[in-house]
């Protein structure tokens, strides 16, 4: 495992990439992972894809050497279509994925606070994310002062005021 990373903006051509992340994502859980096509098929989980750069995402890849390490980003989703953290028109929600064998690097804390770095410079007063309970991540959002405003059945919606 190399020793240093580093990130940079994402780009249009990032877009498997983040699929990836995605997967990463939605198989958090140790144990049998879903396997790709059935996690990108869902449309809980492609809406974050679709069409990916449209006006209005941004995002940041971890790269370590030549290898992809992780990826955040945001997206506004309309209230036609939710995310599964939706609060509201103008909130992005964001979505962040790291390859299991760089969790507890720093690279999703660094991931993290540049995305809402960036969604505060465009004027976003908040950003929201929707995080399944017992997920180790939930402690990573807390720290970056992310709050519940709203439980679901099994997941839990946060929101950080930027400022």
């Amino acid at each position: 495992m190399p020793e240093s990373w580093s990130l940079r903006p994402a780009t249009q051509a990032d877009g498997v990439f983040l699929g990836d992340m995605v997967v990463e994502a939605a198989n958090w859980r140790p144990g049998a992972p879903r396997p790709r096509h059935e996690v990108l098929a869902d449309p809980d989980h492609s809406r974050y894809l679709a069409g990916w750069m449209r006006p209005g995402d941004v995002g940041f890849v971890a790269v370590a050497g030549a290898e992809l390490i992780g990826a955040a980003w945001y997206r506004t989703l309309p209230r036609t279509d939710p995310g599964f953290g939706y609060v509201g028109t103008g909130v992005p929600e964001l979505i962040i994925g790291v390859k299991a064998m760089w969790r507890s690097h720093g690279v999703g804390r660094a991931l993290l606070r540049r995305l809402c770095d960036a969604a505060h410079a465009e004027g976003r007063a908040r950003i929201c994310l929707s995080v399944e309970r017992g997920n180790f991540a939930q402690v990573l959002y807390r720290t970056e002062g992310f709050a519940v405003t709203r439980s679901g059945i099994g997941r839990d919606t946060m929101v950080k005021r930027l400022g």
